[in-house]
């Protein structure tokens, strides 16, 4: 399929990546910060105390930003988990209209996601909700990140689903699914 905002979606797949990659960067400081204290305990100079306050809490955050950041990276690119043993099994001409439904149902739950999610946002925001933890992080941050990502995989839903609606009414025989499409 052409994804006209294909540029969008890869952004968004960095933003997971970069997400990944602070995760690891601050998980590699913190081994490095323990062997410096263990090889100055073994020297005798006593203990430096060189580990990053609530480290598990930033991870989490940040791994909430890698999952949903990546989810219409991940579509866009047919890496998706699918299981297709009975659809595939379709003509094309019918497994359009299958596969019409299956974007439908998807994007009207992706869209009920994103209301309950700004809810939740809103609320965090109005009331200045923060984690429980030893950082006060304010929860709106991974609760965005959430919505952001929610909402890149609701447009790449849509506009897989217009283009599939569209080549069920014009021509259903000319159907490619998606996981054999070479884009």
């Amino acid at each position: 399929m052409n994804y006209r905002l294909r540029l969008l979606y890869q952004l968004g797949g960095y933003l997971s990546a970069t997400c990944l990659v602070l995760i690891c960067s601050l998980i590699t400081l913190q081994i490095i910060g323990r062997i410096g204290d263990i090889l100055a305990t073994a020297t005798g100079a006593g203990r430096i105390g060189l580990a990053i306050p609530g480290l598990a809490q930033i991870c989490g955050f940040l791994l909430v930003g890698a999952t949903f950041f990546g989810l219409a990276y991940t579509f866009i690119h047919h890496a998706h988990i699918r299981v297709t043993l009975l659809i595939g099994q379709l003509p094309p001409r019918y497994r359009v209209f299958v596969e019409t439904g299956c974007l439908t149902l998807a994007l009207a739950l992706c869209l009920y996601l994103i209301f309950y999610l700004y809810q939740l946002l809103a609320d965090s925001i109005a009331y200045g909700e923060t984690s429980y933890g030893l950082l006060s992080i304010p929860l709106w941050m991974p609760q965005s990140a959430m919505l952001g990502g929610v909402v890149l995989l609701c447009l790449a839903l849509a506009e897989a689903w217009w283009q599939t609606l569209v080549i069920a009414v014009r021509r259903p025989g000319s159907f490619i699914p998606s996981d054999t499409d070479p884009t």
